[in-house]
This record gives C-alpha cells, structure tokens and sequence, in this order.
C-alpha cells in the first residue's frame, strides 16, 4: 500500500516556516507531489528532505518566485520526466512525472485564470493542450495518478456558493464541461469515489474569514486511471493542515 498526497503550498518556503516538516513527517507519505512551490533548488537547504528520508525532484518556473511543481518520494523512481514538452508551459513549471514500473505519478499546477482574460484564455489553450498531452501518454503509460491543483471546481457540490460563482473563474461552464470531459476520457475523481458529501474543500480566500466558516472551493484532486479503481483504499481531504491557502488531499493505493 502506498500512500499519496498533493498539497499545493503556495509557497515550499513560507509552508517550511510553519513547521511543515514536522506535519510531513507526522503525515508519513510514501510520495507527496507540490503545487506552487515558488522557489527553485538552490534557495532551499535540500538536506532537510533527505534527512526525513525523501528524494526529491523539482520542476521551476524560469520567472522567480512563480508556479512550480515538486515530488518528493520514498523510493527513487525508474524514469521522471519534467515538463509535458510544451514551451509555454514548461517555462512555467507545470508538470512534473515519475515512473514506477506501470505506474506514473504526476504533480500538476494547472493555471488559474483570475487574473483576467488574457490567462483565463491561457487556461483555456492549456485545458485542451492537457488532453491531448494525456490523451497521447495513455498510448504507453496506463496507470497514471495525477495529483495537482486543477484550478476547477468540478460540481456545484465542490463549491461553497455555487450561484454567485457561476461567472468566476474555475467555475465557469466550459471548465467544468472540460472536467468532466477530462473524467470521461478515463479518469476517476479519487475523493468523489469515497465521500458523496458536500462542505467538503482544499482551497479557502484569505478573506472574510472564509477558512474559518468553511467558505471554500474543492480544486485540488487525485484523479487516477479507470483501471487502478480496483486498487483505491481511501480517500480523504485533511483540512486540520494549515500550512497555506489549500489544504492537503491524500489516498492510499494498492500498488
């Protein structure tokens, strides 16, 4: 069995300032894969996360202080590929692979498009770009487990006020159609798997308290292929983490 977690930390270096060694080592994950990282290796004393007994692999963006991905794991993988060959987005340290045996675990931080039309339009080539890029690594690789943050609430159920977010980014129709899209071409939404249940999130604003009274958007998942359904264990959301904006989401897998 093995144990997987995505946190996107908003931050590996304001996250380690809040003890998230000690929460890393408590939590005891075979892999975890980072989100938004924004930092590169040698602005880090690398040695903390070999001392707690992890390899580590870093894909950063080329703009300092942006984006990133990051996997840190157990047992040194058989192949790990960074970037999905794709310049514009590669310049932007978006995805990041490892291969054991069959099976292939990724990090991905998939833009967001808040920041107006000309990066929502981004999401939108990248969404379609994704698919393909997938679409085409299904070909040789048909265990994928990929971890990330979306930047999408998939239902109404995923999101706090769904109503009043019906016009905002990450949970707009043609996002969420391309969820479900995304799902349809082979993959299962780990979470939704095990918990039906709403009020369930791994993102909150800094604003208006909004952590506090669970006003928050589910955006960061573990999907895995069709195929390693039979193999899930669990699934589960840990809030109690408070190490950024999101919160960490975890299974365990029989593989």
């Amino acid at each position: 069995m093995k144990r997987i977690v995505t946190y996107n930390v908003n931050g590996i270096r304001a996250a380690l300032s809040k003890n998230w060694m000690n929460w890393l080592k408590a939590t005891n994950p075979d892999i975890i894969c980072l989100q938004e990282t924004k930092a590169s290796p040698e602005q880090l004393d690398l040695t903390i996360f070999e001392q707690a007994g992890y390899k580590h692999y870093w894909h950063s963006a080329q703009k300092k202080g942006y984006s990133g991905v990051a996997i840190l794991a157990k047992e040194k993988p058989d192949n790990i590929v960074y970037g999905c060959g794709i310049r514009k987005y590669d310049d932007e340290g978006r995805v990041l692979r490892v291969d054991y045996g069959e099976n292939s675990i990724m990090s991905v931080y998939m833009p967001s498009g808040s920041s107006g039309d000309h990066r929502q339009a981004f999401k939108i080539e990248w969404l379609n770009d994704f698919q393909q890029y997938i679409n085409s690594l299904n070909k040789d690789r048909r265990n994928l487990i990929i971890c990330g943050d979306y930047n999408i609430c998939n239902k109404e159920i995923d999101i706090h006020n769904p109503r009043s977010n019906a016009n905002t980014s990450g949970f707009l129709p043609d996002e969420r159609a391309w969820f479900d899209g995304f799902l349809e071409s082979g993959f299962v939404d780990t979470f939704r798997h095990f918990n039906k249940g709403p009020h369930n999130y791994t993102w909150w604003s800094y604003r208006a308290g909004s952590r506090g009274k669970n006003l928050g958007w589910r955006i960061d998942y573990l999907l895995v292929s069709e195929n390693l359904l039979s193999k899930l264990l669990r699934a589960a959301i840990l809030p109690e983490a408070k190490h950024s904006d999101h919160c960490p989401v975890l299974i365990e897998i029989d593989i």
